[in-house]
Formats: C-alpha cells, structure tokens, sequence
C-alpha cells in the first residue's frame, strides 16, 4: 500500500493518491480572489482540471465531490458554472455544504475523490 503526498508541505499536501485514487482540494487562484462566485468557481474547476491533468486522469473520473460555500446565495451561481463543467453521463456523487471559509475572501472550496486512470 503506497501513498504518495503531491507537494507535501509542513501542514498539508496539494495532492494524496492512495489505491489509485486521487484526494485533493481546490480553491480559487489568489488572482480570482475579487472574483464572483462564477469566476472563482471557474478558477477552482481549472485548477482541478489541472491537478487532475498531472495524475494522468480526468473529470470523467470523478467518484465524489465536496462544494464549501459561506453563501448560499451562490448555489445557483456556482451549479451554473459546475453544470457546464461537468461531463454529461459522468457527474460525481456530490454535495453542498453552507460553510465558514477560513480565508474570508473564498466564496468557494471543493473537495474531490477521484479514480486513477
């Protein structure tokens, strides 16, 4: 049984992947921060396309997805930019959670479990 930590820092890591499957949490890059919940979405969806990317696998992989947002007012915001990034025929489980960010200028965080290819 290996684990392998992405980018392991002192605190956390980027990435873990443990019997191939991919755990990893995304949020808006610094530079969406003044975004809106579209924007930031958009930007955390990117950077989960990307770190998807660098484990070889994709979104059409996805088993589960964890949505973090401090407004609920944002769901509609944030399901139409997720509508049109998931692929049909492959969406994950999924939930929302109305929740604290620790970074007040997050309106979003996602957490994903994905399969290896």
């Amino acid at each position: 049984m290996t684990l392998q930590r992405i980018d392991a820092g002192a605190r956390m890591s980027d990435a873990v992947i443990h019997h191939q499957t991919l755990y990893y949490t995304s949020v808006a890059a610094d530079a969406a921060l003044d975004e809106d919940i579209t924007g930031q979405t958009r930007s955390a969806l990117a950077a989960i396309d990307a770190m998807l990317a660098r484990c070889n696998t994709d979104k059409r992989r996805l088993v589960d997805a964890t949505i973090f947002l401090p407004d609920a007012a944002d769901f509609a915001g944030m399901n139409a930019v997720w509508d049109n990034w998931v692929e049909a025929g492959s969406a994950p489980v999924r939930c929302t959670v109305q929740a604290g960010l620790m970074n007040p200028r997050y309106k979003i965080e996602i957490k994903i479990v994905a399969a290896l290819s």
